[in-house]
């Protein structure tokens, strides 16, 4: 029974440690994702002697606006002996290890019903916020701590199993872009059959293009050499931008389908998008202006985050904030993802000193690339279909796994059947 739940202000207690000799230098965020992250605050003239330290194993938290984010922002001090944050920002601690694990807290408030919770209570603070008092008497059940190392082991297991992931496919994508680069920044990309048959040349087969003694002109539109005989045009008609739209939220049945509906909060950590926060069913679609785009598609956030990329790992719809980018029939869709991500970045790089509130069509429009020739541009395909195919796994990998750890969470709500300490 939930009666056998204990007070989370049992087990806790504040702790308020300045950084009063500034010997901690280390400044830390923390994010609505739980998790700390490196501040981007503007610390100039700032007194960081004010500033709270928090050391391993200790907790951050935010009590402001919680019913407005929906979300408890709180944090466990794992990856470093100490930092700094904002004097804002509750610090507490677990007042016996031995009897309630840090870890095993954590896991409990990392629980969408933790949250739900959280925002239920809030609705009576001060501008959404919720009370520390209230905070306090949050429940959770305490069974031995042999058990409560085994489930914290067991998440652990997993987690650290999608850090892994999560760390290959980060190398996986640094390795496709440098291939990008090689090729068609540098153009060291392996020269042709063709190109060799065409110059007479048969020994320069499979070396590097430009180093080669590859043939160059200057581009005036491009203000650089590119290959001789590459078509220099915009963008956008090397690709095809496609908008998206959104079905009429106040229709139930349009909505909570097997269509995922792909927006700017679906951004991925890694290239693809597996999973959606919204779905679509097939009336919600045949009643928005946007399509079914295939798989490997490049959706292009355009407002919120705005420029950044994901590619879809299954048919989806998209709404009416991002583009969908179709290459033309000759661009395989690696090609063009890392396109545009060139591309981004060059308007990123533009817009230092402006505010990148959204893209438009016309600010695709006006950027020129260089196409290359069809044999390039499937040796091109060849190379990094294996990439992108084991990034795709490993992210569908890491899903499956997050599946799991929702399964570990509520789990713990059956701990109320088993011997709980008192």
């Amino acid at each position: 029974m939930r009666s056998n739940y204990r007070r989370i202000g049992d087990f806790i207690h504040l702790v308020d440690e300045r950084n009063s000799d500034l010997q901690v230098t280390l400044l830390l965020g923390l994010s609505i994702s739980k998790e700390f992250i490196p501040s981007v605050a503007n610390t100039v003239g700032t007194n960081m002697a004010k500033y709270k330290i928090i050391r391993k194993s200790q907790f951050a938290c935010s009590i402001m606006q919680v019913r407005r984010d929906k979300k408890m922002p709180v944090a466990l001090l794992k990856d470093y002996d100490e930092a700094i944050i904002s004097q804002a920002y509750p610090v507490f601690e677990v007042k016996n290890p031995e009897e309630l694990m840090p870890e095993y807290l954590m896991m409990w408030m990392s629980r969408s019903e933790f949250d739900r919770e959280a925002c239920f209570l809030a609705v009576g603070g001060v501008r959404g916020s919720l009370e520390w008092e209230d905070f306090l008497e949050m429940k959770l059940p305490i069974p031995p701590i042999e058990k409560q190392r085994a489930i914290v082991q067991e998440y652990n297991t997993i987690v650290n199993r999608i850090k892994l992931n999560e760390e290959i496919n980060q190398k996986l994508e640094e390795t496709a872009q440098a291939i990008y680069k090689h090729w068609f920044v540098d153009f060291e990309f392996p020269i042709s059959k063709e190109y060799t048959e065409a110059v007479g040349k048969p020994e320069l087969e499979g070396k590097p293009y430009k180093s080669s003694g590859g043939e160059m002109e200057y581009n005036d539109s491009l203000e650089k050499e590119v290959p001789k005989n590459w078509e220099v045009k915009p963008f956008t008609e090397v690709v095809s931008l496609k908008g998206g739209g959104t079905p009429s939220t106040n229709i139930q049945i349009y909505w909570n389908g097997n269509i995922p509906f792909f927006t700017p909060k679906d951004i991925a950590k890694s290239y693809y998008t597996t999973k959606t926060i919204k779905t679509l069913t097939p009336e919600g679609l045949a009643n928005c202006s946007s399509k079914l785009f295939e798989k490997d598609t490049i959706f292009i956030t355009a407002r919120g985050t705005v420029g950044e990329t994901s590619l879809a790992s299954r048919e989806m719809a998209m709404n009416q904030s991002c583009y969908a980018i179709v290459p033309n029939e000759k661009i395989n869709p690696y090609f063009a993802h890392q396109l545009a991500k060139h591309v981004l970045n060059t308007l990123k790089n533009e817009a230092i000193g402006a505010v990148f509130k959204a893209l438009v069509t016309r600010d695709f429009e006006s950027k020129m690339v260089a196409e290359p020739h069809r044999e390039i541009l499937l040796g091109f395909g060849n190379a990094l279909k294996p990439i992108y195919d084991k990034i795709l796994i490993l992210s569908q990998q890491s899903e499956k796994l997050k599946e799991l750890i929702d399964l570990i969470l509520a789990r713990m709500t059956m701990l109320e059947n088993e011997h709980i300490v008192t």
